[in-house]
């Protein structure tokens, strides 16, 4: 009994004795990896988490310099073209700008070509022939400038070659120029060859760029409205517009300048939208401008300045010819023709 009580007695002390001896060996190597741990935290901060993805439309939104590749969602709006001051508060302006391609000779104007509605209800656009002349021309200009609107001339070159510095007032003003022929011939008359039709046609084109200092716009209109089928086609070949008109006030018959304003109102309140005939060259056209501008502005109309891509190339054999015959000197030192006629957006 006593031996077999000695027995367990001595198990349980070799137990105890086992347990102690582990737990001492094992406890520095935990509290050594515990140790080491902290130390490690310690040196090396923990890691930020790694920022969440910018949505879309910011990322898009960022310049394109500092995000390489970006695309944005929409093109960026392009930067607003100035405008000029105007001093009148309650000026007819212009509305907006047309920039014409005038590949082939396209045709303006339903009295003769049907093809190109452009114009909206109630816009016009003015237009004036056979210009320039000494008086009207220019007060055409101050009534046109007093209420900063814009209009297309239709040149005479004879008139041109006898004028230019109103014709350069007309452009350096930012009018529109174009051209009328060299005479003001009715070229659908039959005693007119092919070759004078011709000869017409470009010797104005000529003279007005010689009185201008500069190539005119590629717009054509017919003297008199005649249009001539083939005259017609060799414009086309020369990628000049050719301009006729939806409404056409015959201020050249008018008695004063109310008859004139009544018809073109009158004609207006019918159709509703056009392109104006007028001419620069008439006295009573003069005077009756700034009250048919003001009446304009009343009933609601609004002005479309017509400009074309690209301006006319005129041919040097008509240009050397004009020189001699006008006998203007060769212009020097001329603006080029991108700081003269320029892309004017809406």
């Amino acid at each position: 009994m006593r031996n077999a009580l000695g027995l367990m007695l001595m198990s349980v002390v070799a137990a105890a004795l086992l347990a102690i001896g582990g737990w001492f060996w094992t406890a520095p190597a935990r509290s050594a990896a515990k140790t080491q741990a902290i130390a490690a935290a310690q040196v090396a901060p923990t890691p930020a988490p790694a920022p969440a993805p910018a949505p879309a439309k910011f990322a898009a939104s960022r310049d394109p310099v500092d995000v390489t590749g970006s695309i944005p969602d929409a093109p960026p709006a392009p930067a607003p073209q100035p405008k000029e001051a105007c001093a009148n508060p309650d000026a007819l302006g212009v509305s907006r700008v047309v920039e014409v391609d005038t590949s082939g000779g396209p045709g303006f104007g339903f009295q003769h070509f049907k093809q190109f509605d452009f114009l909206a209800d109630k816009e016009v656009v003015l237009t004036f022939d056979d210009g320039p002349w000494p008086g009207n021309t220019p007060a055409v200009l101050k009534a046109l400038a007093d209420q900063c609107t814009k209009a297309v001339f239709f040149s005479i070159g004879k008139h041109a070659s006898y004028h230019p510095e109103i014709l350069r007032q007309v452009l350096a003003a930012g009018h529109t120029v174009g051209t009328h022929t060299w005479s003001h011939a009715n070229l659908n008359s039959k005693k007119l060859t092919e070759q004078a039709v011709k000869d017409e046609i470009e010797k104005g084109n000529s003279a007005v760029k010689l009185a201008l200092g500069t190539a005119p716009a590629p717009f054509f209109r017919f003297p008199e409205l005649q249009h001539n089928p083939a005259a017609m086609t060799y414009l086309g070949t020369r990628n000049i517009a050719m301009f006729s008109c939806d409404l056409d006030s015959f201020d050249f018959r008018a008695k004063n300048a109310d008859q004139i304003i009544t018809t073109v109102m009158t004609k207006l309140q019918k159709q509703g939208k056009g392109i104006i005939l007028m001419h620069d060259f008439q006295k009573h056209t003069a005077e009756a401008m700034p009250e048919l501008l003001r009446r304009l502005k009343a009933g609601g109309y609004k002005v479309v300045f017509m400009k074309p891509k690209a301006p006319m190339q005129t041919l040097p054999e008509y240009d050397e010819e004009m020189m001699k015959e006008m006998k203007m000197p060769v212009a020097t030192g001329a603006r080029p023709v991108s700081s003269v006629i320029q892309t004017v957006s809406q």
